[in-house]
């Protein structure tokens, strides 16, 4: 591996740990003004506790200062609206060289599989794998499957393996029942998906479960952002993921830190 790609994967995937903290706040490029995004303030609130941030290069470009340190995983599938009849046929919308002059540390690909349009994904995560392997920078599957699969090990164990396959970096998929059966039959490292909101203790429990498993971090937006105290929730994240510690702990955290704002 060459150093570029071993420093940036460095960047997004703590030495000291081995583990991540990434924050995904991608989800304009398809659902727009999602709650809690609506104009980045709080993002910028919880910059210094995350390790890695997940956005596209618009998002990027207009609300995020140039003087910040933290790493940055480019989104660069997309194409799709969620009102749109084809929600999972994304594709490659930027070029390499737009991520190389943003000095990013990875690309984001999502993959559909059991899709109508899988192949589309497959081969557009082929064609980023490349060109991340050319100039040294790692690529992030993230992983979806069909709705009729639902979130099962099965189906989450054949994406996730064919990411890896396919040459991903990093593998980002969802917790399921029986995820260590995901990890120890995927090569690449995988990051946990938040997914959508749930009460704040659940959120730190799946986070625990998933870290207990063998991920290696989570990457999460709504339950960070749209949580009653986002600045809270994510340095009681940061517990569980680099500091071992047990859901009620962090969650106590997360009551002490809210409270303590009152």
């Amino acid at each position: 591996m060459d150093w570029g790609m071993k420093n940036r994967l460095s960047r997004i995937i703590k030495p000291k740990t081995g583990h991540t903290v990434m924050l995904a706040v991608d989800h304009g490029y398809f659902m727009g003004p999602t709650t809690g995004l609506e104009n980045f303030e709080v993002v910028k609130s919880l910059l210094p506790y995350a390790d890695t941030l997940m956005l596209t290069r618009g998002a990027l470009r207009n609300y995020i200062e140039p003087e910040n340190d933290i790493p940055i995983v480019l989104r660069v599938s997309g194409g799709t609206s969620i009102i749109g009849k084809e929600l999972l046929r994304e594709g490659i919308i930027v070029s390499i060289k737009d991520a190389i002059k943003l000095n990013v540390s990875g690309l984001a690909f999502s993959i559909m599989v059991g899709s109508e349009f899988e192949r589309d994904t497959l081969l557009g995560l082929t064609k980023v794998v490349d060109w991340g392997e050319e100039y040294g920078i790692p690529v992030v599957a993230v992983t979806a499957v069909g709705k009729e699969m639902g979130k099962d090990a099965r189906y989450l164990s054949l994406a996730s393996r064919m990411a890896a396959e396919l040459g991903a970096h990093i593998v980002k998929t969802y917790y399921c029942e029986n995820f260590e059966k995901v990890i120890d039959t995927c090569p690449a490292p995988i990051v946990m998906a938040g997914g959508k909101k749930i009460p704040e203790k659940d959120a730190l429990e799946m986070t625990h479960k998933a870290i207990q498993c063998g991920a290696t971090g989570v990457d999460m937006g709504r339950n960070i952002f749209q949580s009653e105290d986002p600045v809270a929730m994510i340095q009681a994240v940061r517990t569980v993921v680099h500091e071992k510690a047990t859901p009620k702990e962090a969650f106590e955290l997360f009551e002490s830190e809210k409270k303590g704002k009152r």
